[in-house]
């Protein structure tokens, strides 16, 4: 389990370049609300221990030369529990944030409301959440930064609505705290590791390199007011003749050696985080989704790698390309894929809402987002990643309808009539440039300086 820092000392961890804010007016009176007794003493031993007078700091900062406002927990302030002066800051925060069009980083630690405070306390959740909606319209992004424990509604506020989720290793975490869990529970549910498995978690960070992280990821999550310009067309990292027969673009498209997802991506970005999970307990790892930069420009990037695509894989996808539209960073989309998951598992997970969550966030996007299909196009699971009006082949790829096995099949074709099946469906890349489907087919990959045709 990760070392227990206080609030300062996780700012300290993070940046050298903090500025506190003023504290808004008022303090709780007496025992507070409720009139709970010994309420007042327990804060006032609280702040002699931690030298806080509440749960929460805040304040301007800088991060990997990357301003930002920030937040950050003193879990030795009554468990880092959310009551009504720490909504008041809170809400501070996230205004200051909307004011000077930062991101906002929290750094959370809380066991979550403040029972003494009862009800009151537990409102301070709709006003956390008022003000991080506020932010969003406004365009800046939000990061979390889960440390331990985070539990309560500070997971459910600031954690979990966060556009980006990291966590230190072996953190709890979870809307049920340790002492309200049921006895039987699994505890691996309830840490880094297993809600960064439940698709909860974007990645999971030592606590070494959090700042070099948190610095790169407020860089490529910047809000962009200019209208960004179109992510250009990675080169084709294949030769560039052309399949001669519609069945001769299957097996191409099928070959076990040709290009992946992750050569691309490595090829076109020079440096880029992944994001992952859907936020509804669920990942695809045969999804790569993130942001990177490219010639100095945020892109971020949804890539098939071959597999059927999974309903969580749609909405992870469909949750990348949203953020990238707010922040105006123009969206790179890989397709590859035999087709959407159609086993019984994918059909209750929601398979056709997630494809429809896919096909509307694309639709829906102001950025522009521009599709190379590197591999299977497989029917509507790869289309619904597909930009409509600016995708372009590679020649190891091909797009169709449906599988010309399935074709020959739904026509009670004979086997042997799958090859001419193939061909009657014009799945090749040449084929989709003349129907207008593709806008080009992308070239052989540029060489870099000082290599040999034969390097």
């Amino acid at each position: 389990m990760t070392e227990r820092l206080t609030a300062r000392e996780a700012i300290a961890a993070l940046t050298a370049d903090f500025t506190e804010s003023a504290a808004p007016a008022g303090d709780t009176a007496g025992d507070g609300p409720l009139g709970w007794t010994g309420y007042a003493e327990s804060r006032a031993r609280a702040t002699a221990r931690t030298g806080e007078q509440e749960s929460v700091v805040h304040g301007a900062a800088t991060v990997g030369g990357h301003p930002c406002v920030l937040i950050s927990f003193e879990f030795g302030f009554l468990g880092g529990s959310l009551g009504q002066r720490t909504g008041d800051r809170l809400e501070a925060a996230y205004e200051e944030a909307v004011t000077r069009r930062l991101p906002l980083v929290s750094l959370i630690a809380t066991g979550g409301s403040r029972m003494q405070e009862g009800m009151i306390a537990l409102t301070q959740l709709h006003r956390v959440a008022r003000a991080s909606a506020r932010l969003r319209a406004a365009g800046p992004a939000q990061l979390a930064v889960l440390r331990d424990p985070t539990t309560g509604g500070g997971w459910a506020t600031l954690g979990a609505g966060a556009d980006v989720v990291l966590a230190l290793p072996g953190a709890q975490i979870g809307f049920a705290g340790s002492r309200v869990r049921p006895a039987d529970a699994d505890p691996a549910a309830y840490g880094a590791e297993g809600q960064l498995a439940a698709g909860s978690v974007d990645a999971i960070v030592p606590p070494d390199d959090l700042p070099a992280t948190v610095g790169r990821w407020l860089g490529l999550l910047a809000h962009h007011d200019a209208p960004p310009p179109p992510a250009p067309v990675p080169d084709a990292l294949a030769a560039a003749d052309l399949p001669r027969t519609g069945w001769d673009a299957v097996l191409r498209a099928r070959a076990a050696d040709r290009p992946r997802a992750g050569a691309y991506l490595d090829a076109y970005f020079d440096v880029r985080l992944p994001l992952s999970g859907d936020r509804c307990g669920g990942t695809d790892p045969g999804l790569l989704c993130g942001f990177g930069l490219r010639e100095g420009r945020p892109v971020a990037y949804v890539a098939q790698c071959g597999t059927a695509t999974r309903p969580a894989g749609y909405r992870t996808a469909a949750r990348v390309i949203r953020l990238a539209d707010r922040l105006g960073v123009p969206v790179l989309t890989l397709v590859d894929t035999p087709g959407a998951a159609n086993d019984a598992e994918a059909e209750r997970s929601g398979a056709g809402a997630a494809i429809a969550d896919a096909f509307a966030a694309i639709a829906a996007a102001r950025v522009p987002v521009t599709t190379l299909v590197i591999g299977e196009g497989g029917s509507g699971g790869a289309l619904a990643l597909a930009a409509p009006d600016r995708t372009h082949v590679t020649p190891d790829s091909y797009f169709s309808v449906i599988a010309p096995e399935l074709a020959a099949a739904i026509l009670k074709r004979d086997a042997d009539r799958v090859r001419a099946t193939a061909g009657q469906l014009r799945l090749r890349p040449q084929d989709l440039v003349d129907l207008g489907v593709a806008r080009s087919v992308a070239g052989p990959p540029a060489r870099r300086a000082g290599e040999t045709e034969g390097g």
